[in-house]
């Protein structure tokens, strides 16, 4: 059974959210592809158009639903220092 997950979005110190649901199980570079189409026409909610957005070096972190969250999440950030 395919669960649809929530998408969060850090993106040059702004947070916003993808505008669908997307498949928990799709590969992290199908994450990458859509959260850079959504970047670059300005749908992601919070964030402004960033035609030239590359998140190739991005971390794709997964969470399941839980009993505070009742859906599951997967966040799109930067690679930090900490991790």
């Amino acid at each position: 059974m395919n669960m649809e997950a929530k998408v969060i979005v850090t993106y040059a110190g702004q947070t916003g959210d993808l505008p669908m649901p997307v498949d928990y199980d799709a590969s992290d570079a199908d994450i990458r592809r859509w959260v850079t189409e959504s970047l670059v026409t300005g749908s992601v909610t919070g964030i402004g158009a960033v035609p030239d957005a590359d998140l190739t070096d991005f971390i794709v972190d997964r969470s399941e639903a839980n009993t505070e969250r009742a859906y599951p999440l997967i966040l799109c950030r930067p690679k930090t220092a900490f991790g």
